[in-house]
């Protein structure tokens, strides 16, 4: 069947996808009770993730354009159409700049259309000439303005940790900002959305008013796409797509489930679908990794390096709100950066000891973020990695042949290096399971296997486990020591034991690394309960 829906891949104006008939998943209700729940309000979610189009959806509903709206829930829930002055900033294009006086520039150029529509001389600074616009704007419609403010946070993320540019950066974006609380009387609603969590002590210093709704449980699913809304309104799309994978619908919305699903940015466990690489999977008729087309940020791969960021620890952390929910100017590690980013999220959250359950999110971003972090961390290339080792490997372990499966992992490893900072690093380890326990976590998760490494039992903590769809894998390893001693010491602690009500085999897998040479020198294999 040939697919003549149309999506809106890069899209991100209300008005186009409405007035081109793109496929379109109805967000409408939850835009009217975003505009009616707070005056001032802030949003954060990870890029890519519908934030410019829900800005452009109020920018239209504040507008008064009914029209675009037919057919759309909220026509159960707007009776008046009022049209307000709307002054809508992107701010993504103020990320890069190099100067203080480069992003004054750069503000302006952005606020150029308001302030000639206005006439607001160029000579104020930008802050000033926001503040004016506003309170010309007011008086001309003789109606409150609408102040939609979207990326709000490009300006900043580059300078993170630069102390001096970030002061620097900070009072110019701080100034521009501060208007916005003065001018309440001119406001009728006002929306600021980014990436990241910059507290109100700094950027919004003056606006004590400003209510965040970035863990609002009536608001999580805002953006995204969640479990209903795939499987009714794309219901369609994921047909066509099975169909050119020759699978049943089932099949493909396994697969799309795997791979794009599994954000979740509330107390109440709501999944969300990645709306870009899910939109971008239909329109492509390819399930692929679309949301690291452009690559990892290099301002995330700066801080986890910056922090010294244990990769290994990202898959099942146990956490208070605060430790990852905090101001990204008092981060103390990655944590809340990768969460605000998107590389985590919360996967279980425990109302008795108020403890968040944080995880990487899907398939996707554990293959996305280990391509980045394979060059960093290691010193690979993804496609050194793909090309020279990981089909081969791959397909031992589909097979069920761990053996062979080692065989290719015994010379792989062989050829890879430290890399400058990465050996300092494990300096103290050199005689421990560090550099292998992070160089075959990166592997496993490149291939998009989930693996967890130190994972807790009873008997202790297992070096690592693997989890195939027909076995799970429990790994330990001994350097300078014995296979043998490494198998007996997951019988002795009774490592596998909690895995055997699971369904599916269980692998014992003792394995012996040497320091010297940094090589797999043996393994040993015993399937449970043998």
């Amino acid at each position: 069947m040939e697919n003549t829906r149309k999506y809106p891949v890069g899209i991100q104006t209300f008005s186009e996808i409405i007035g081109d008939r793109y496929v379109y998943v109805d967000k409408t209700d939850l835009v009217w009770q975003l505009a009616h729940y707070a005056k001032y309000i802030f949003l954060s979610r990870p890029r890519r993730f519908g934030k410019s189009l829900l800005s452009s959806t109020l920018n239209s509903y504040f507008s008064g354009e009914r029209e675009l709206f037919e057919g759309l829930k909220i026509m159960n829930l707007e009776q008046e159409w009022a049209q307000y002055p709307v002054i809508h900033l992107d701010l993504s294009t103020a990320k890069g700049c190099r100067s203080v006086s480069a992003l004054e520039d750069r503000l302006k150029f952005i606020i150029r259309n308001y302030r000639n529509r206005y006439s607001v001389s160029n000579e104020l600074t930008p802050g000033s000439q926001l503040a004016s616009i506003i309170e010309r704007a007011n008086i001309e419609a003789q109606r409150q303005v609408v102040v939609i403010i979207d990326e709000y946070d490009a300006p900043l993320l580059d300078v993170l940790h630069q102390d001096e540019s970030l002061a620097e950066f900070r009072a110019v974006m701080q100034e521009f900002y501060q208007v916005l609380k003065p001018a309440e009387p001119q406001i009728k609603f006002c929306f600021i959305t980014g990436i990241t969590k910059f507290s109100q002590l700094s950027i919004f210093s003056t606006i004590n008013n400003l209510t965040n709704v970035t863990m609002d449980v009536r608001f999580g699913n805002i953006c995204g796409i969640t479990e209903q809304e795939l499987v009714t309104t794309l219901k369609e799309d994921i047909g066509l797509l099975a169909e050119s994978y020759e699978m049943t619908w089932d099949e493909m919305h396994q697969k799309l489930k795997q791979k794009y699903d599994g954000y979740r940015f509330t107390e109440v466990p709501i999944e969300i679908y990645n709306p870009f690489s899910l939109i971008k999977a239909f329109q492509q008729g390819k399930v692929g990794n679309f949301w690291f087309e452009s690559g990892t940020p290099t301002f995330l791969i700066r801080q986890m390096k910056h922090f010294g960021t244990d990769i290994m620890s990202l898959d099942s952390m146990e956490v208070s709100a605060d430790a990852f929910d905090k101001p990204t100017e008092a981060m103390e590690d990655a944590l809340p950066l990768l969460y605000q980013s998107g590389y985590l999220t919360i996967k279980d959250y425990d109302r008795e000891t108020e403890a968040y359950t944080l995880g990487i999110p899907n398939g996707e971003v554990r293959i996305g973020y280990t391509q980045g972090l394979l060059p960093a961390y290691i010193g690979l290339r993804s496609s050194d990695v793909q090309m020279g080792f990981a089909m081969k490997f791959w397909r031992a372990l589909k097979k069920g042949d761990i053996d062979q499966a080692m065989r290719d992992m015994q010379a792989y490893l062989a050829g890879i290096p430290y890399v400058e900072g990465f050996k300092e690093k494990l300096k103290d380890v050199a005689n421990k399971e560090g550099f292998y326990e992070y160089t075959m976590y990166l592997i496993f998760s490149m291939l998009n296997v989930y693996a967890r490494t130190q994972v807790k039992c009873a008997g202790g903590r297992v070096d690592m486990v693997v989890w195939m769809s027909d076995a799970i894998y429990v790994f330990e390893l001994k350097v300078n020591d014995t296979a043998e001693n490494a198998l007996k010491q997951i019988d002795d602690k009774s490592y596998a034991i909690p895995y055997t009500t699971d369904g599916r085999r269980v692998v014992k897998v003792g394995v012996s690394m040497n320091a010297d040479t940094r090589m797999v020198e043996n393994w040993r294999i015993s399937v449970y309960p043998k």
